[in-house]
């Protein structure tokens, strides 16, 4: 009998072939559902890695696939007008979405950047073919090696580091040490974390076997369902509320989940980060898993200049500030202050394995989890 994670894993193969093969079609172009509202500036600013004869047209505008919903993210693109006298066009959406709705359009895509979360959802987009390699010193200068595509298709603006969120009444942190850590014996019954189907989880065991290898990382996840205190059900900040509550000790979720609550106004979040403590996994050996949230060029961007100076924006001091304040996250460039509340939870070292290696490792993933009974 062929499970459902297995038909899962089929039919994520099937749309993976089809993003790449689809026929092109002549959609309408989208309708914007927001835009940068910054006032126009008589000395725009033009990307530095941007050639002329690009097939730019003479616009000054951006129109922006965003698969980031965050308000805050609109003082960017507010900053990047006033900046530049650059217009952007806002299309939202979910992340696949947009990628299916670039690949449908084709060459008459008005997208000129594409921005999503995660790195296997990047991975998506490349596997599609819909981004372009971008050439620019400033990019590479400004963003680890480790938090971009080898050949610069897309690149990571954010981090989000994937940690343990644990009760202090049940659980010492000397007992933490490592997400190899929860699979073994002494966890049973104690462990909650989202679906395997999450790309999360899937990215987590993406880095696990670029750097374990698929057998050992395949082991860890059939020892980690068997220590499960119950299935896997709701998102990261489920997973917050039941170790608050005591239906677990320990989970496994991004840090934003956690620090966004403690920021809450609500008296049932500050409850729930009042009983409940972040730990970052494996700082003894490889560090401690992060994604990313990025985003490239459009492969038939009609404004591709405009798309360059946008990345580049992307990494400066103030949008890295507010990328760390409005969400929570990690900033990519050295030296930008993060929000006081992920500040108190500490330094820590991070696995450097390549991000790219998330998407490509995918297929594999899918497969173990299966394997494992990880649903």
């Amino acid at each position: 009998m062929v499970s459902l994670n297995s038909k899962l894993a089929l039919v994520a193969t099937a749309l993976v072939g089809a993003f790449v093969t689809i026929a092109c079609t002549n959609t309408p172009g989208p309708e914007a559902t927001g835009s940068g509202s910054g006032s126009q500036s008589n000395d725009p600013t033009a990307s530095s890695s941007a050639s002329p004869g690009n097939g730019s047209s003479g616009e000054k505008v951006l129109n922006l696939y965003s698969a980031r919903h965050y308000d805050s993210d609109n003082q960017i693109y507010d900053q990047f007008t006033e900046k530049t006298g650059i217009q952007v066009q806002l299309i939202e959406g979910e992340g696949d979405e947009l990628l299916e709705r670039m690949v449908n359009e084709g060459a008459q895509s008005p997208a000129d950047v594409y921005l999503t979360v995660d790195a296997g959802r990047l991975w998506r987009a490349e596997q599609a073919g819909v981004l372009q390699p971008v050439d620019s010193p400033v990019l590479e200068s400004q963003i680890p090696a480790s938090l971009r595509h080898p050949d610069n298709l897309w690149f990571g603006f954010t981090k989000r580091a994937r940690v343990l969120v644990y009760n202090p009444a049940k659980v010492k942190p000397t007992e933490l040490s490592t997400y190899e850590a929860l699979a073994e014996p002494a966890w049973k019954g104690r462990v909650c974390v989202r679906s395997s189907s999450n790309i999360y989880n899937q990215s987590l065991l993406g880095s696990m076997v670029e750097t374990l290898g698929v057998e050992k990382t395949e082991a860890w996840a059939k020892g980690l369902v068997a220590n499960f205190a119950r299935e896997p059900e709701g998102g990261d900040t489920d997973q917050i509320k039941a170790v608050a509550a005591g239906q677990c000790d320990v989970a496994i979720v991004n840090h934003y989940y956690w620090a966004r609550m403690a920021k809450s106004s609500q008296p049932e979040d500050q409850d729930v980060t009042q009983k409940t403590a972040i730990f970052f996994p494996n700082q003894g050996d490889r560090g401690t898993h992060v994604n990313i949230s990025g985003g490239g060029v459009a492969l038939h961007a009609p404004h591709r200049d405009h798309a360059v100076a946008f990345l580049e924006f992307l990494v400066t001091p103030e949008a890295q500030e507010i990328f760390s304040q409005g969400n929570n996250e990690y900033p990519v460039v050295a030296g930008v202050a993060v929000d006081p509340i992920v500040a108190k939870l500490g330094e820590f070292k991070v696995d450097e394995v390549n991000v790219a290696s998330y998407g490509r490792n995918n297929p594999e993933v899918v497969q173990l989890v299966d394997r494992a009974g990880w649903r």
